[in-house]
């Protein structure tokens, strides 16, 4: 199988405002691919946001906007498992910035490493990004879009490793099969936040 961690970064609390994107293509043992690239979102850019993750209007004026990108971005994940930490988060920041430009939706399997954090090592304290990375000492300079990309990528490794029976294959389609049985849909933007330590990057990532 072949994995896309992403991570984004936005401008304001809208969705479609991603303003940086990190994305780490990997297999069930290593990483092969990593791209990063600030996105011009042609909106305001919002000072929560500038102190989480430290990017300016100036920092993003002569990037390409998310439509200039999209065709790399497309080819980057085109026949990967997209990944990510809250990959509610991510994939509603994909479809909204689809959506923004009237850009085609293609249909994505996702993984979601906060979920499968919770079910692998229950006894964490919590299961934000920096928490599990600490726990298994991956690097992390966290809110840097690339850097997250590459924790989550390295989280999903451990977890596949961490399976006693050996059985990384099933182990994935256990879950695929999961979501896939699941309801299907993108959460609005808008919509209320979910209660729990899930939502503390529905904005903010």
């Amino acid at each position: 199988m072949k994995f896309a961690a992403i991570d984004f970064e936005t401008a304001n609390e809208k969705r479609n405002s991603a303003c940086s994107i990190g994305v780490v293509r990997f297999d069930e043992n290593e990483i092969f691919d990593e791209y990063y690239s600030l996105i011009n979102p042609l909106s305001d850019f919002r000072s929560m946001n500038i102190r989480i993750h430290g990017i300016k209007k100036d920092d993003v004026e002569d990037s390409p906007s998310f439509k200039e990108l999209w065709p790399t971005l497309h080819e980057k994940l085109d026949g990967h498992i997209i990944v990510a930490h809250n990959a509610s988060f991510d994939m509603s920041v994909l479809r909204q910035s689809l959506l923004k430009y009237d850009l085609a939706h293609p249909a994505y399997a996702s993984l979601c490493t906060v979920k499968i954090s919770q079910r692998v090592w229950p006894h964490l304290e919590n299961h934000r990004l920096h928490t599990v990375a600490a726990y298994h000492d991956i690097p992390l300079i966290h809110h840097h879009a690339l850097e997250d990309a590459k924790a989550s990528a390295s989280i999903l490794m451990k977890a596949l490793e961490a399976q006693q029976d050996g059985d990384a294959e099933h182990f994935l389609e256990r879950w695929l099969s999961s979501k896939a049985n699941a309801r299907r849909g993108y959460p609005k933007t808008g919509a209320k936040r979910k209660s729990g330590r899930e939502s503390t990057k529905l904005f903010l990532s």
